[in-house]
Formats: C-alpha cells, structure tokens, sequence
C-alpha cells in the first residue's frame, strides 16, 4: 500500500543497466559498441530514441555517456532525480517516457532497485545524459514484465540525470515536547519509531505535531522530499505502510497533490531533519472512500511519522 501513487517507470522502478553485446549488431570485444547502434534525435526537452539494427541484445549491463556531467559522482548513498525514456531493443518500440511529464525520483538505496539500475548509474555524474542497455539477468529475469519486456529483451534508456542529493540516516536536531492527548512515538533498537495510540476519539482536524525540530533548509511545496515514515490506522493502531518494512525511502514531490493532502500540508514549511507526527481525519487522508486495500475504511483517522532526510 502506498500513500501516494508513484509513477511507473517500465514495472515499479526499473533498474537502469548497461548491457554488454551480443546479437545483432554487437561487439563481444567492446560491450559498449552495441550502444552504438543507437541514434539519439529529437530535443533535449524531447528526446527520441531509434535502433540502426533489431534486435539489439547485449550480455552484461552496459552504459555509453552522450553528454557528460559535471555534477558530483552518484553512490549507492544517493537519492536522485532523473528523466528517461525506455524502448524494447527487440523491436525499438517505446514502452514509457518521463519528457514532458516531470522528473523522476529514486533512492538508490532501496531494496526494490533493480541491480542494473545500480549497476549503470554508480560513479555517473549529475548532468548527464546516458543510454543504458539492460539485460534480463539485471532487470525482471526470466519472467520479464508483461506485456511490453519479454523474459528475453534487451531494454534501452536514455536516462538525464538531473540532481541528486544524500538522505540523512534518520532525523536529527532538538527534541520537541509534544501535546498531551497524541499518540506517543518511541523509538526502538532498531532505530523504528513505534507509535501508540491514545484511547480517546482522534481530532476532528489534521495535527501536525513537531517530535524533532531539524536544522536543515525548509521543505517547499514542489520540491522532491525524501523521507522515512510509518502510517497506522489510529483506532486499531494497525501498521498500513512503512518504509523500515519495505526497505524504500519516500521520495515523492510534496506539496503538488501526489500526496494525502494532510501529508502535504504537514511537511511543506518543515525543515529537514525533522521528525513530525501527523494525525489526518479523513478528509485529510483517503476521504470517505477509504483506501480498502489497506484496510482504510472512510471513517478512519490515519497517522504517520515521518523523518524528512532530504528535500531537493
């Protein structure tokens, strides 16, 4: 269950690898010859990629830089925004575009990143344009991701790297005393805020309660925020998402609707750093639909915790 709804790049994220040759085409003896075989069009704001030969296949992930950056060099450690486009080497057929539609983000971290996405993007720099190939081994395996990405396509991006930044580890600055009547927030060994809620009836209003004030820039509406947190339902107190379950970081843009709208008016104007407590009535939350896949029903008050690591 997500609480916002994240745009799909090819699957969930995909992994952006570079292959190494094979086929048609390709070079054994230079992986990065098969790339050639690309030819990049279009504008900068919008791109087109076409292949001279089909299909083009390649063994190991394998990355060409068309325009080389000047930013810093990317670490497993980064969260990152990116635009892409991604084609089927098998045919050269587009299956998905972030041009025109905003950047993306990722942590690069996550334990849902698939290993060519690692693989291509570690020690590239910000600014730069990039084709990745991405085998099956480093992307979906032998299943493939029906029905665009058979269990043995070649997949090709042309990826922009566009920013990146460093998450802190957990929230860090003052400790905030909170109001009485809260649900209460202690963190265990492992570093995991657990929450308990209060027996009493939630308020009527969204909460927005500071738990650690950070030191760090404010968070502003429009920029992509990178954030730990744990969401429950406040009458059962029943976890319905966290990132310290899914291993994945928040890094959603804040503040522009792709967010519960509580959620986006209770970290907009933060700092980061900061740990804050969130209580949303419905309204502020998943309205009176609810979210049933979660176990939300249209009446329920929601609570999050969140860490706000980075904010770009």
């Amino acid at each position: 269950m997500r609480l916002f709804r994240l745009r799909v790049v090819a699957a969930a994220v995909i992994p952006l690898v570079f292959l190494a040759a094979c086929g048609s085409g390709n070079s054994d003896k230079n992986p990065a010859d098969a790339l050639d075989a690309i030819t990049v069009g279009g504008t900068a704001a919008a791109p087109t990629l076409a292949l001279k030969t089909k299909p083009l296949t390649v063994k190991a992930t394998t990355t060409k830089v068309i325009t080389a950056g000047k930013g810093a060099k990317l670490t497993k450690t980064n969260s990152i925004t990116f635009n892409y486009i991604i084609v089927n080497g098998k045919d050269g057929k587009q299956i998905e575009s972030s041009f025109g539609k905003g950047a993306v983000s990722q942590d690069l971290s996550a334990d849902t990143l698939l290993p060519g996405l690692g693989k291509g993007l570690s020690g590239q720099q910000v600014g730069s344009r990039l084709l990745v190939a991405i085998p099956p081994a480093d992307a979906f395996g032998a299943d493939g991701n029906p029905p665009t990405i058979g269990p043995t396509d070649t997949i090709v991006f042309l990826i922009d790297v566009v920013s990146a930044t460093t998450p802190l580890k957990t929230a860090t600055g003052a400790a905030v005393a909170p109001k009485a009547g809260l649900p209460t927030v202690k963190v265990d060994a492992k570093g995991v805020p657990v929450v308990t809620v209060p027996k009493t009836k939630p308020s009527a209003k969204l909460v927005v309660q500071l738990l650690i004030k950070g030191d760090g820039p404010v968070v502003k509406a429009g920029q992509t925020l990178s954030a730990a947190y744990t969401g429950l339902v406040y009458g059962t107190g029943k976890v319905f998402d966290s990132s310290y379950e899914s291993g994945n970081l928040l890094n959603q843009p804040v503040g522009k609707g792709q967010l519960v709208p509580g959620f986006d008016k209770g970290i907009v104007g933060q700092t980061v750093g900061s740990r804050v407590l969130l209580v949303l009535p419905p309204a502020e939350g998943y309205g009176k639909a609810g979210n049933p896949q979660a176990g939300i029903k249209g009446t329920d008050t929601i609570v999050f915790v969140v860490d706000i690591l980075a904010a770009t």
